[in-house]
């Protein structure tokens, strides 16, 4: 199927995932942390106490995800999406009227959740499942969402900022999440149960077998994946969370700095798109090993950038590896444990990303506070993608011959 076809074919199943990531942006840190110098002022606190409220916060929404993303193998996409977009607005109103700082763990629980864990959760599984021999190119238009988020939310909502007040934007936030219902259920009024996509068009893993969780917790494979998914969450995480104390370092206004993300968000794109293309061509085994060189390039970029030109490039190389992590790892999970249980481990997996999101801001303020600057932090954080891809192409060399042969599973057909 050519890639006209396939989209005007899948066109109301993929605009629903696109739709499900870009809401999950009201979640994510980017948009989260361009409030930060606003919270930290309001509330008087330093930037170890926000990165740990930060932390706190987004550490409790990785271990309710363990069980709550559980319920995707279970319930409608547009059932549960509806429940999970009526729970982000009211988190984002929460934000808007919050006026102690005791508060804040719960309404940034809340955001990470609903936002970050349970939307991206929900969209990812919804395409995984829905699709096997196309299924990098649907994760690749899916998470179209993500970039479009990317690249306008944080300019829009920091020019408004200027003039309005910035809980105020919250409110517009929560307006745009109801708003969204009726267009997911519009969408997805033709939908199949999981129970029946299960049934009709599986997708086998490793040894020729659906995979459960206790027996994917159990194999040294997800083990080597970990590190891998904590990584760019994490110190992703930490990037965007500490944009303002970055810009201050290197004596830029916050808005010129973030002006250069629609660069970031564009390169996103190609990538997510050219990622998508090649995994469906090639396999995940082929490209997974290697897609988190370009962080160890970006973060040194990051570490020594003594002029704009070099934060573009960092933005440039960091964005190779943003585009390639909206496909590959969401598609690692079916493709080496099946898609039957597909929910039960991708909702561990995400777990595991929301966590490295908590613990990124968390450490990286804590070291800002105790004297270790940022960009020396950077540096570290190159050498640890340089371990996180020795233990890929290690791994998945052992593990990728007991993958299922594609001509063995069931094709995917749209819903």
């Amino acid at each position: 199927m050519n890639f006209t076809d396939f989209i005007r074919k899948n066109a109301s199943w993929i605009l629903a995932g696109g739709l499900l990531t870009f809401m999950s942006s009201y979640g994510q840190t980017f948009f989260i942390s361009i409030f930060g110098g606003e919270i930290r002022d309001d509330f008087g606190l330093s930037h170890a106490e926000w990165g740990s409220i930060y932390a706190i916060g987004t550490g409790v929404s990785a271990i309710v995800m363990v069980w709550a993303g559980v319920v995707t193998d279970i319930l409608r996409t547009r059932v549960l999406g509806a429940i999970v977009l009526i729970g982000l607005a009211v988190a984002c109103v929460a934000m808007a009227s919050i006026s102690h700082a005791f508060l804040l763990p719960f309404v940034i629980f809340a955001l990470r959740f609903f936002g970050q864990g349970m939307c991206s959760h929900l969209a990812v599984v919804a395409m995984s499942r829905w699709f096997v021999s196309n299924r990098g190119r649907a994760l690749s238009l899916a998470g179209l969402g993500f970039s479009i988020g990317e690249a306008f939310l944080p300019m829009c909502f920091v020019f408004v900022m200027g003039f309005w007040h910035w809980q105020n934007l919250w409110l517009v936030a929560a307006g745009v999440c109801l708003l969204a219902i009726p267009v997911l259920l519009c969408l997805l009024r033709n939908e199949r149960t999981p129970q029946s996509l299960a049934a009709t068009d599986q997708s086998l893993g490793m040894e020729g077998r659906h995979w459960r969780r206790l027996d994917a917790i159990k194999h040294p494979l997800f083990w080597v994946m970990v590190p891998s998914i904590l990584g760019p969450s994490a110190f992703g995480t930490a990037f965007f969370f500490h944009q303002v104390h970055y810009a201050d370092l290197k004596d830029w206004e916050h808005f010129t700095m973030v002006a250069f993300f629609p660069l970031f968000t564009g390169a996103t794109v190609l990538m997510m798109l050219v990622a998508g293309w090649a995994l469906d061509r090639f396999g995940t085994a082929s490209l997974i090993p290697y897609f988190q060189v370009p962080l160890v390039l970006a973060f040194l970029c990051f570490a020594f950038a003594t002029d704009l030109s070099l934060l573009a490039l960092g933005l440039v190389l960091f964005s190779i590896t943003a585009g390639a992590n909206a496909t590959l790892p969401n598609a690692f999970w079916a493709e080496f444990y099946g898609t039957q249980h597909l929910g039960a481990i991708k909702a561990l997996a995400a777990a595991v990303m929301v966590l490295g999101s908590a613990i990124g801001p968390g450490v990286t303020g804590y070291f800002i506070d105790t004297g270790v600057g940022l960009e020396t932090q950077f540096i570290w954080v190159s050498g640890y993608f340089v371990l996180c891809t020795l233990a890929l192409i290690v791994g998945v060399r052992r593990y990728a011959p007991l993958i299922a042969r594609r001509s063995g599973s069931k094709s995917a057909r749209s819903p």
